[in-house]
């Protein structure tokens, strides 16, 4: 059995220059938790939002953050930062090592546009592997919206997805629905961290590759818990969900496309959707 231990910290953060506060927070879950291999934060977590006035920037802590990793021996994803990148912000995501080092940086290819004003597209997904134990995917927020993310890490053999969020409207049961029906649908571990307080609501979820809940957050600070087993991930991929659909091998087979993939359809149907804005207030009829 190969295990590995996620600790998804949903806080209570203030707007924007935390962290002091976040590294406090991470040391105080490795007192209390040694055997934790890996730290989640949320999106945002250390600047708050805001792409012009965040702070700090990715450049200003990157390399306190790969110090924080090495003398706690831990892998670290430490939320989201504004990186500022030839003249464009970005919305990025490091993943540090234990050893201190920046082995990929994620940049949310869909910001939530039209309110993530300011913030640039990354281009690439981001996958990576833990020696001797599993491969991740991560990414950001909104980008779970689009189920072709999702499909494209673990088509790179993801095996436990990493979803750092900030939502604070109404819309987060909708959000945490998705989180579940992406377990089930790619077989994976789903790992979302939410902030609460000041920034956000909380309600952060783990949920495992049967599509089943392990834990769900409420809307305190917590400090979360996720024994991931990478031989069940690759046993429900084998073996179909509660031993029923097989729904990766199913796409792996398909004799058929969408039109979707090659935008076919484009000009006929997405091209007459509008401009993507805020919407602003219409007559009723």
């Amino acid at each position: 059995m190969s295990l590995f231990t996620i600790a998804a910290l949903q806080l209570n953060l203030p707007s924007s220059d935390n962290l002091d506060l976040v590294t406090k927070k991470v040391r105080g879950t490795l007192a209390r938790y040694p055997f934790v291999q890996m730290v989640v934060l949320s999106e945002l977590a250390l600047c708050g939002p805001g792409a012009k006035a965040a702070k700090p920037r990715l450049a200003d802590v990157e390399q306190r953050l790969c110090s924080l990793a090495r003398e706690l021996d831990i892998w670290f994803i430490p939320g989201s930062i504004y990186e500022d990148r030839d003249g464009e912000v970005f919305n990025t995501t490091p993943v540090i090592n234990p050893a201190g080092e920046v082995i990929a940086r994620y940049s949310k290819m869909y910001p939530f546009y039209p309110y993530e004003k300011g913030v640039a597209e990354g281009q690439d997904i981001c996958v990576f592997d833990v020696p001797g134990q599993g491969r991740f995917g991560l990414y950001i927020c909104y980008d779970m919206w689009f189920p072709e993310l999702s499909r494209a890490m673990v088509t790179e053999g993801a095996e436990v997805l990493l979803h750092p969020t900030l939502t604070d409207s109404m819309d987060r049961d909708v959000e945490t629905a998705m989180v579940r029906a992406t377990a089930a649908q790619q077989q994976c571990y789903m790992v979302d961290v939410n902030n609460v307080g000041e920034q956000a609501l909380g309600q952060s979820i783990l949920v495992g590759p049967d599509g089943e809940v392990i834990h769900r957050a409420k809307g305190c600070e917590e400090i979360m818990l996720l024994e991931v087993d990478f031989e069940r991930v690759r046993r429900c991929r084998e073996r179909g969900l509660m031993g029923l659909g097989q729904p990766l091998k199913s796409f792996r087979d398909a004799a058929h496309s969408f039109p979707h993939e090659g935008m076919a359809n484009r000009a006929e149907f997405l091209d007459n959707l509008g401009p993507l804005t805020v919407p602003d207030r219409e007559k009723q009829s």
